[in-house]
């Protein structure tokens, strides 16, 4: 039971919950990376190379049952996914971090040293008040 108690406590945090969303949206925007590369750049390069279908590039070694195929075009394109998507995440990163510079340089109190006001407690305040007093009683007593 105390198992069962930790993990809904794991589960109910915000930041699993920002986790599973940036999981739900980035497995589809790679549906959109791969659309963009299997239907628009690679038909761009196999035009470039000569009309191959970029996809089906692969090498087959061997024969009969023992036959192993290289399908390095495939493998191609998982690159050019990748390079697509790191590209798109550094200019994501990017634009924040310049939204972020913006608020820190418009925000006013951003770089003020705030010096933390606690209150005396209470010893302090009585050692103050009998500093007062014995001040008072020597001034009340130096008088002619």
């Amino acid at each position: 039971m105390v198992m069962i108690k930790e993990f809904r406590e794991f589960i109910a945090r915000g930041n699993v919950m920002d986790l599973a969303v940036g999981i739900i949206i980035g497995a589809a925007f790679t549906a959109i990376v791969t659309s963009l590369v299997n239907d628009l750049i690679n038909p761009l390069i196999g035009l470039v190379i000569g009309g191959m279908d970029f996809s089906a590039m692969q090498i087959a070694i061997g024969e009969g049952d023992h036959q192993a195929t290289f399908r390095y075009g495939a493998f191609l394109t998982a690159v050019i996914n990748f390079l697509i998507i790191a590209w798109v995440v550094f200019l994501l990163i990017k634009g924040i971090n310049k939204v972020q510079n913006i608020a820190k340089r418009d925000d006013p109190d951003e770089g003020k040293d705030v010096q933390e006001v606690t209150a005396p407690t209470q010893e302090e305040l009585l050692v103050e008040i009998r500093d007062i007093l014995k001040t008072d009683v020597e001034t009340i007593r130096a008088r002619p």
